[in-house]
């Protein structure tokens, strides 16, 4: 019985120690191929200069949530294999600190990131149309959490109306509709034609409702 035990015992242990010869011997090959291969970030990442304004995507960083909320905090970060970067001395550098306000990436204010269009909502609508849109942080800005995430926009294409055109042809020839015609508006262009702006009454509402904006194009765009 007992020397059953010891051949059952000594075949795995066989079996692992020359698992852990291969890995071993293959380590090196695999350490050469890492090295040599450039990965895509590289592209996107400054060389010579300073560490601190990297693109985030160029570093990595110990995330501090611990941080109070609207005041700066300091990050710990390094930089990523294959990117060089320097310190204010002209010196290469691996290790370095980041200063940034504690906040989400989508709490930054708007100049910050970028955003996807929509041109199928309407601008013009009550109460104002929200679009689902895909936001992406700026390189130049650093946040926590996902530098890419959905954020609910109110609707703002323009379809190439100018407001100043609208209302000087509101005023001028409102009485022959060629203020609704000029935003598309066609049914009430022909309205205004065939009465005359309504006796005139509807000229002087379509003058303050284009003045202030309610009345824009047909297509819901904002005036440029």
């Amino acid at each position: 019985a007992g020397s059953l035990m010891t051949t059952k015992l000594s075949q795995p242990q066989s079996t692992l120690a020359k698992s852990l010869t291969s890995t071993s011997t293959n380590a090196p090959y695999f350490k050469a191929f890492e090295s040599t291969e450039i990965p895509p970030y590289v592209t996107n990442c400054p060389s010579n200069g300073l560490c601190s304004r990297l693109p985030p995507d160029c570093m990595t960083c110990n995330t501090n949530y611990s941080c109070i909320y609207g005041k700066m905090a300091t990050f710990d970060c390094k930089v990523k294999p294959h990117v060089h970067c320097v310190d204010e001395n002209n010196h290469e550098q691996e290790d370095f600190t980041i200063n940034m306000t504690c906040q989400f990436c989508w709490q930054l204010a708007t100049s910050d990131y970028v955003c996807t269009n929509s041109t199928n909502c309407m601008t013009v609508s009550c109460p104002r149309q929200r679009y689902n849109a895909t936001c992406t942080v700026r390189d130049h800005i650093h946040c926590l959490g996902n530098r890419v995430f959905p954020k609910m926009l109110y609707c703002n294409w323009t379809g190439g109306y100018k407001w100043s055109t609208a209302l000087a042809l509101s005023i001028t020839l409102g009485g022959f509709g060629a203020d609704r015609f000029y935003l598309g508006q066609w049914r009430e262009g022909l309205g205004k034609l065939f009465s005359f702006g309504g006796l005139g009454i509807w000229t002087l509402i379509d003058v303050l409702l284009i003045g202030v904006g309610y009345v824009g194009p047909a297509d819901g765009s904002l005036y440029i």
